[in-house]
């Protein structure tokens, strides 16, 4: 679980989406080949898996960048960027599920009184969409985009600092709950622990630089410390 000895949830806790709460893998997949396809664009052999986190755009270039030598043009970009969303609004969204236990715990979160908000690379719209669809928007008090503003923030990190001021959330009383370097970068950056979801598509290595406050291989194990909690109370 963690070395800092029994986990007491924090009162306020901040999601990344992809990889975290939603299994976000069959939806891009789908609609990435779908625009490779339209754009009469190759990709090379690569491990979509690992690339998930980052903007589409820069998951594209990298899938791009598999094939051949060099790196994609900025027309070619914008093309496969154009025809991703086409195909990611009408189809691949739907192929987005919550990880087992997510809804779930989310509930549960709720009904102990927690604080939850989305900190996410998706654009608004589409993460909307998905929440609404599975039932869990409601249970958030905001949905952090990189699009929730104009202009846009630039990363994670900008989109937590905005939270923090714009909520007054106490840093020693949240937690940026993701699954990739750059989830435990911008919570460490903003002075917040951070827990990561092995279940999803990055890694956190042990020593590195942004710590790991806990570890969860999936959403089951959260549930017995809420219950504890509300057993306490």
């Amino acid at each position: 679980m963690g070395d800092e000895g029994p986990l007491k949830l924090p009162g306020t806790l901040l999601f990344d989406l992809d990889g975290t709460l939603l299994d976000s893998l069959p939806g891009i997949r789908h609609s990435a080949h779908a625009a490779f396809e339209a754009c009469g664009l190759e990709v090379g052999d690569v491990d979509l898996r690992s690339l998930i986190g980052p903007p589409i755009r820069t998951i594209l270039a990298r899938m791009a960048r598999a094939h051949g030598s060099g790196g994609p043009s900025d027309a070619d970009l914008d093309r496969l960027e154009k025809a991703f969303r086409a195909s990611y609004d009408s189809e691949g969204w739907k192929m987005t599920p919550h990880y087992p236990g997510a809804v779930e715990l989310l509930r549960e979160m709720r009904a102990n009184g927690k604080r939850l908000f989305v900190v996410s690379n998706k654009p608004r719209h589409i993460s909307v969409k998905i929440l609404e669809a599975q039932g869990t928007m409601g249970l958030f008090k905001e949905i952090a985009t990189r699009d929730s503003r104009d202009p846009w923030f630039k990363d994670k990190r900008e989109m937590m600092h905005s939270l923090v001021e714009r909520h007054d959330l106490q840093l020693q009383d949240s937690m940026m709950i993701g699954d990739t370097m750059e989830d435990a970068e911008a919570a460490s950056d903003i002075g917040m622990k951070f827990c990561l979801m092995t279940h999803g598509y990055g890694d956190v290595p042990d020593g590195s630089d942004a710590p790991v406050h806990f570890r969860f291989d999936h959403f089951s194990q959260l549930m017995p410390i809420l219950a504890q909690e509300r057993s306490i109370d």
